[in-house]
This record gives C-alpha cells, structure tokens and sequence, in this order.
C-alpha cells in the first residue's frame, strides 16, 4: 500500500490489516451503547418481573377504582347520615333475632352485635379483602407460569399488562356489584379456625331499592335483614357447612392453578360464545373447566342454590308475623329482579353474576316444595350433614331428595317448570 492510501486509511480509522473498525470512534461509541442498551433491557427486565411477581392484581387501584365510581353513583350518604339509622337495623334485629331462632329452633348469640351499616365504599372494602385471600391461594403457582424466573422483559411486560386488564376489570365488577347489593352475611370462608360472620346493610342501595319498588323503607330493612340473618343460620347453627364449602374451594383453586397456560385464550373464546349466546345450555365458565373442576362447581352451585333459597323462603315466612304487607314487598322486589336492562344482563352473564340469580330462583323452588311436603321436619333435615344436602339434580327436582333422604314416596313430580 502507498504512503497515500496507508494514511487515507488511517484518517479513515482502518488498519493497513483491514480491522479498520478499531479505530473509529464512533463504532466504538456504538459498541458502548449497545451495550449500555443491553445491560439497561437487563435490568429493567429484572425490575419488570420483579413488580410482575408482586401479585396478579393491584388491589390498591382496584379499591380506589370502584369507590370512585361509586361515589359518583346517586343516592350517596354521609356518615353522619349512616350513622342516624343505626338504631333502626338495632331495633330490626332485636326483632328478628328471637323470632328467626325460635322458628329454627336454633339459637343465634351475638349475630345482632355483629350487625354493620355501610355506604358502598365500605361493601367494596369488606370484598376486595375477601377476593384478594381467594386469589392469594392460587397466586405463587399462577405467577410461576406466567413470570418464570428469568422469563424476561417480553414475559414480565405481559404479566403487568394482564394486571391491568384483570384490575381494571374487578374494580368495574365491584363497582357494578357495588350499586346492586343490598346485604351481606360477610364471611371469610378460607380463614384458619372457627369465626362468625357479620351481616353488612349496604343503606344506600336498601334505600334506593325502596324507593324504587314504592314501599315503605322500615318495613324493606327489616325484611332484608331477615334474608342475611337466615344466612348466619345457615352458617353459624351448623358448624360443619363453612369448613365443607371451604374444601371444595380449596380444591377447584388448585385445580385452577395448575395450569394458567390455556386460560386466558379459553377465557376469550368463552366470552365471545357468551356475547353471541352460543352453546348448548352450559354456561360459558363451565366450559372453561376439565371434569373435576366441573363437578365441583356443579356441587357447589346446588349448597349455594340452597343457602339462598333457604334464606329467601324465611324471609317471606317468618317476615309474615313482621314485616307489613310483606306480600306486597316480595313480589314487587321478585319483580323488579325480572326487570333488567340489557346492559345488566349483559354484564351479568360475562360476569357469572346471572348464575346467582338461577341460585335464588331454583333454591327457593325447591325449598318451598320440601316445606310443603315435609314441613319443618324436612327442613331441619337438609342441615343435618354434608349428605343431607340436595345434589345438582336434586335441586331441580325436589321430590328425588325426600325419596333419598326422607325415605318417602313422592306421588306425582314436584319438579319446578
């Protein structure tokens, strides 16, 4: 090479050897960057999965989410509002109390002090700590699929996006709930050990609900009160129910986090089928579940068919002796539950909230039929013992459970149309 072209070739940056990028600066200061880019793509990978592993929902913004739509909701209270008819529920549950213990036969000490008027801010708190212990269950197996250690920026990103989605969606479906429940019997039923419940009055939707239907709102607590005092029944008088309902949760939770792979695509294809109100008279979450997890939704289903049921059966009959013009305020209220707007029952199938209304319809059916059969006998014997309780295909067809459990003959089908 000539002292001409040698020396063009350095000012240039390239050896006589060809390695002319030793030399230039500016490939240098790209190889810095690069990898500066890389490390940086490291550790915000590192930070990504790191928040991504923190949990799959941000409960925080899920509770201020909900509570800020409510607070925009008509018909809101004060506290000192709130406050002001505390003694009204006190004085309905002085009533109720020994009335429902001794129709039941069962007494029932303390449920009347663990009694609460809430705004619906104070329904979406008391919720978003029960949904928050049932997704702890499953949470460490779920993260462990969706973020593995090491999965990197791509996998993390997708994790806190899924967080988002799945935040945002809870904090709607609080706040929908939020406008529409009118009691609770509030209990934790995955907690270690024995504890009571508390019945919850959300005054702001009994209230509004009252007013709504053009009846009397005095009469109108009282008679809720006695639908969430029957649940304490349920649940307090017969100690065996929560631990046997807590199981079978147990069980479908580690059914459901042992493989998170398919979920979010099954989850899709379920919702589209619900929106076009495809499939065969399965609802669309059944059809997300394998066999076992389906049976024991089924299972589930019929318990939680009867405890509503149940609970709506008592309130109509024990409220005849309390509540004035009880009939009137029933079938307006049974009414009002057939009057949705689309919207509502739009939200409610995609939501599962229209499997609680089948709940009350079906449980009430078949209570009313074992009463009418069996009379308090009868009743008594469906809280004897996790046997006793009426199976999925029991609950459609009341007579097939007295023939099971009572030993009679039922002449004629008492199946509801």
């Amino acid at each position: 090479m000539s002292p001409r072209s040698d020396g063009a070739a350095r000012r240039q940056g390239r050896g006589s050897d060809g390695t002319w990028w030793r030399g230039d600066r500016r490939w240098q200061a790209g190889l810095l960057l690069g990898s500066a880019i890389g490390a940086a793509v490291a550790v915000a990978g590192r930070r990504a999965e790191q928040s991504a592993r923190r949990g799959l929902v941000d409960w925080p913004a899920v509770e201020r989410t909900a509570v800020r739509r409510l607070r925009a909701a008509p018909g809101s209270l004060s506290v000192a509002e709130l406050a002001a008819v505390e003694g009204d529920y006190d004085a309905a549950m002085a009533l109720i109390v020994p009335r429902l213990s001794a129709a039941l036969g069962v007494d029932l000490p303390g449920v009347a002090e663990r009694a609460a008027v809430v705004d619906r801010a104070g329904w979406v708190r008391a919720n978003v700590a029960s949904f928050a212990q049932l997704i702890e269950r499953i949470e460490g197996d779920l993260l462990e699929q969706i973020v593995p250690g090491g999965g990197g920026l791509g996998r993390a990103a997708l994790a806190l996006a899924n967080r988002l989605v799945t935040t945002q969606q809870l904090a709607f479906l609080l706040g929908f709930m939020g406008t529409k429940v009118l009691g609770q019997y509030d209990l934790a039923l995955l907690a270690a050990g024995p504890a009571d419940g508390r019945v919850l009055f959300v005054e702001e939707n009994i209230r509004g609900t009252a007013r709504a239907l053009g009846v009397p709102v005095g009469p109108f607590r009282t008679w809720i009160a006695l639908h969430e005092t029957a649940h304490a029944f349920e649940f307090e008088a017969h100690p065996w129910l929560r631990p046997y309902l807590a199981e079978r949760l147990e069980r479908q939770l580690g059914l459901l986090s042992d493989d998170a792979t398919t979920l979010g695509r099954d989850g899709l294809r379920g919702l589209g089928r619900a929106l076009r109100r495809e499939g065969s008279g399965t609802h669309w979450i059944e059809r997300l579940m394998g066999d076992e997890q389906r049976t024991l939704f089924r299972e589930t289903q019929a318990v939680m068919s009867l405890l509503e049921g149940f609970s709506d059966y008592i309130m109509d009959e024990v409220g005849r002796d309390l509540v004035p013009d009880v009939e009137r305020i029933s079938a307006r209220f049974h009414e009002r539950r057939e009057r949705r707007t689309s919207f509502e029952r739009a939200v409610m199938r995609l939501t599962g909230l229209d499997l609680k209304m089948e709940q009350y319809k079906k449980g009430e059916r078949f209570v009313r039929a074992i009463a009418d059969a069996g009379g308090a006998a009868a009743l008594s014997r469906l809280w004897e013992s996790p046997q006793t309780l009426p199976t999925p295909a029991e609950i459609e067809a009341p007579d097939a459970w007295r023939r099971r459990v009572m030993g009679e003959g039922a002449a004629g089908s008492e199946s509801p149309a």
